[in-house]
């Protein structure tokens, strides 16, 4: 495994790892919609997908990313 391809590894597997976060948060969120601590999870990784580091990590686009996140929480719920 070249350099490249060990940071890419790396930027997806942060990428999952945030996505099941925020999908988790959701969950919270949609169960308990009074949950400060859910809200709180929901925003900050919010912020995530829409900053910098994000956009170093991938070009997947962040708005549609979250919209289909959003829609398997729906469907879950």
């Amino acid at each position: 495994m070249d350099l490249r391809e060990a940071y890419e590894n790396l930027a997806n597997a942060i990428i999952i790892s945030a996505v099941e976060d925020y999908k988790a948060a959701l969950l919270r969120l949609k169960r308990k919609p009074d949950s400060n601590g859910a809200k709180e999870d929901v925003n900050r990784l919010e912020k995530f997908f829409h900053s910098e580091w994000y956009e170093l990590l991938t070009d997947l686009d962040a708005g549609y990313l979250l919209r289909k996140v959003r829609e398997m929480v729906e469907e879950e719920c």
